[in-house]
């Protein structure tokens, strides 16, 4: 791996960041270990930590002076115009304009291939932008290396030194940073203590389960006081129980500590759960950024209709439109009056959205505008509520969330029910796509 820019050698002894690295990575390679390969990424991050001590020293002032504009600006980071191609043909984020806050937990929300990992490492530095410009803390950041940005990173696969014991690995990023030994103790006994594993500094890595070791890469992000945290996808690898505990784990200490924080994931609970926003990401461009009650409640069109929570989608035709509320007939002659968020003229295809949860059964429908039957065809039983899926107005899949102690003991498949809805609980949305 070619050295990076600025790869120069200090005036003595172990300040030169270069021995760090050298002595540290020979500890990896060493043959007597039996170790004769390390993955890329443990590389990248002992490189990433290892400049920061020269980057302390010769920049310290600029960056001072950054974290001043940064306090009297709610912006901490801005995304202008910010494009990406690898080919220079087609680009996977196409016009990027973003403001994070500063002190928020903002997500990056998307399926595979939609933007949202390019974007968070061109934000890293791990990533050049094609167009446009990042900027952190007021100052453009798209010709900084990764290790001079004041970033702390959290990855998937954790990129635990697994050489170190969880102490060591704590106290790296403070260590090529020139504290003394007294704040590097000092810092990571407090880490230590915030992410509950105080009697675990000993321990190795190996030794440590698949969730202890997110905490040790969480806290590393965290000790030495970052203006910005990256999170890539930390908890794809953990199992669904230990996921949702360490969901609100993150959550907790991001609200202790107030740090601005920038997720990546495509699971949406993940999202609406953690997060101040989420920037939801498609084929390179933001549907839709809000808070997360906004983003279910209302989403803006479609895709994120279909890709937040559960969705019912029934097609049909605009009859008349106000500019607030609309009447859409259905392929069998049904109308259902709906909210106008994302139609065109009458005569044209729109696509109704209405979560499972807001349609009510039998007598809890009366007073609703939007009134049909459907036939009971399946229960679905998943402990706190029941997924009822009915036919109605000719969808064969349209289903309803009912809680157990709201659910008719005396319901059976083949029976048919009146269901119903309110006006704002429909809206109507640009049609789907066709698949060819």
């Amino acid at each position: 791996m070619p050295a990076p820019t600025g790869f120069v050698a200090g005036s003595q002894g172990h300040s030169n960041p270069a021995i760090v690295v050298g002595q540290s990575l020979q500890q990896i390679f060493h043959p007597d270990d039996g170790i004769l390969s390390v993955p890329p990424i443990f590389v990248r991050l002992r490189l990433f930590y290892s400049f920061a001590y020269a980057v302390i020293q010769q920049e310290g002032a600029g960056m001072s002076e950054a974290k001043s504009n940064a306090a009297t600006s709610e912006t901490l980071v801005s995304f202008r115009g910010v494009q990406k191609s690898y080919d220079g043909e087609s680009l996977i984020v196409k016009d990027l304009n973003l403001d994070i806050r500063k002190g928020e937990f903002l997500t990056l929300l998307g399926p595979s291939g939609s933007g949202k990992t390019t974007s968070l490492m061109m934000l890293a530095g791990f990533e050049t932008p094609t167009a446009g410009e990042i900027q952190l803390a007021g100052r453009s950041i798209n010709n900084v290396p990764p290790h001079k940005r004041d970033i702390g990173m959290v990855f998937q696969n954790y990129a635990l030194f697994p050489h170190m014991t969880v102490a060591e690995n704590l106290a790296f990023p403070l260590t090529v940073r020139n504290l003394s030994k007294t704040d590097v103790s000092e810092r990571v006994k407090r880490v230590l203590n915030m992410v509950q594993l105080d009697t675990f500094a000993k321990r190795y890595p190996g030794q440590l389960s698949g969730g202890q070791q997110q905490r040790v890469a969480l806290a590393r992000a965290l000790v030495f006081e970052p203006q910005l945290v990256l999170m890539d996808e930390p908890l794809g690898a953990l199992d669904k129980q230990l996921r949702e505990h360490m969901q609100m784990e993150i959550k907790h200490i991001h609200q202790r500590l107030g740090v601005t924080v920038v997720y990546v994931t495509h699971d949406q609970g993940e999202a609406l759960t953690m997060s101040d926003r989420v920037a939801v990401f498609h084929q390179g461009e933001i549907q839709q950024i809000a808070d997360p009650r906004t983003l279910y409640e209302e989403p803006c069109n479609t895709f994120v209709a279909n890709f937040i929570g559960e969705n019912n989608r029934i097609n049909g035709t605009l009859l008349a439109s106000d500019g607030k509320r609309c009447q859409v007939q259905l392929p069998r002659g049904e109308r259902v009056e709906a909210l106008a968020v994302n139609v065109g003229q009458a005569g044209e295809p729109v696509t109704l959205s209405i979560r499972p949860e807001r349609v009510r059964l039998n007598g809890h429908s009366e007073r609703c505008v939007n009134r049909f039957s459907g036939r009971v065809a399946e229960f679905i039983y998943l402990g706190d509520h029941v997924r009822v899926r009915l036919e109605v107005c000719g969808k064969a899949d349209f289903f309803v969330k009912q809680p157990i102690a709201e659910l008719d003991p005396a319901l059976a498949v083949g029976d048919v029910v009146p269901l119903g809805w309110e006006v704002e609980h429909a809206r109507a949305l640009d049609p789907i796509a066709e698949a060819h």
